[in-house]
């Protein structure tokens, strides 16, 4: 990976996924690209007729670049003098976020979004807060949501979560994610979250073979594979977080599977127990 992208609100917790962003870049020796997203209000949907002076919109956009600047300034006054120090710029566009994140992507060539979240209590609110659902549905790049109890540690462990139902996105994807374990020199943990009526014979069978499969096809000698009972996606998940031992979860994002089940749940609903890591989305090929 060598192009990490943050777009960022200037908030308490969109600044700490910078941090932790810069962290992680720092190790993959990746540079960097600050942005945001200046919302005019004559662009948006409830303007209606009302007619914005060109002269407040570039008041807007002078003071994104302003805020830019200093979190720049910011970063590189706070970092360590040895080791690899990532290049960074900033950009900032008009528009909503999701446009403005996948015209960075096409033409600046990056590898890897950022972004921080508001979910304050489970997995669901993790998900479903600060624009996650729009950036994880429509951006055009692997996704990092990081959250505010998210530590700057090292990454040695990778959990893949996965019910094997698209075995090709599946290796598509963690060839990706070997991108990332490689500089790292983390572990990817290929994670199987299933139900007691799951485990057939015939599916232990499968999996055996795509195991010995994926191991043809990406060249990493750090990647296992291990299995946990759950009476459902989410609270395997859930558990698998909060007792895994693992400093990074990365899913594949697809209609009907884990994070899309999520979704279609009730978005009230609290899960006991704060996320404290991130996760890495990766969106369907097929």
């Amino acid at each position: 990976m060598k192009t990490i992208l943050f777009p960022t609100d200037f908030s308490e917790n969109a600044i700490h996924a910078v941090r932790y962003g810069y962290y992680l870049a720092r190790q993959i020796k990746a540079d960097i690209i600050l942005c945001n997203a200046v919302i005019i209000p004559a662009e948006a949907p409830q303007a209606g007729l009302v007619v914005w002076p060109l002269e407040e919109s570039d008041m807007l956009l002078k003071e994104s670049t302003n805020e830019l600047v200093k979190l720049k300034s910011s970063i590189e006054t706070s970092r360590n003098k040895s080791g690899f120090h990532p290049s960074i710029r900033y950009l900032n566009e008009s528009g909503a976020l999701t446009d403005v994140v996948n015209r960075i992507i096409e033409n600046e060539t990056v590898d890897l979004v950022v972004i921080g979240t508001h979910g304050s209590s489970g997995l669901t609110t993790l998900l479903l807060g600060n624009h996650s659902r729009s950036m994880i549905d429509g951006v055009n790049s692997p996704l990092l949501l990081i959250p505010p109890a998210a530590k700057l540690s090292p990454v040695k462990k990778i959990a893949f979560a996965t019910d094997f139902k698209n075995p090709e996105d599946d290796i598509i994807s963690i060839s990706s994610l070997v991108a990332l374990a490689k500089p790292l020199n983390a572990e990817i943990l290929l994670t199987h979250i299933y139900e007691e009526s799951d485990r057939s014979p015939e599916f232990q069978k499968w999996i055996k073979r795509f195991v010995s499969e994926l191991s043809t096809k990406v060249h990493f000698s750090k990647i296992k594979y291990t299995m946990y009972k759950s009476n459902g996606a989410q609270s395997g998940l859930e558990w698998l977080c909060d007792n895994g031992n693992i400093d990074l979860l990365a899913m594949v994002h697809r209609s009907h599977n884990f994070i899309d089940s999520l979704f279609r749940g009730s978005q009230t609903q609290k899960i006991a127990g704060q996320i404290p890591i991130p996760l890495l989305v990766f969106a369907a090929k097929s």
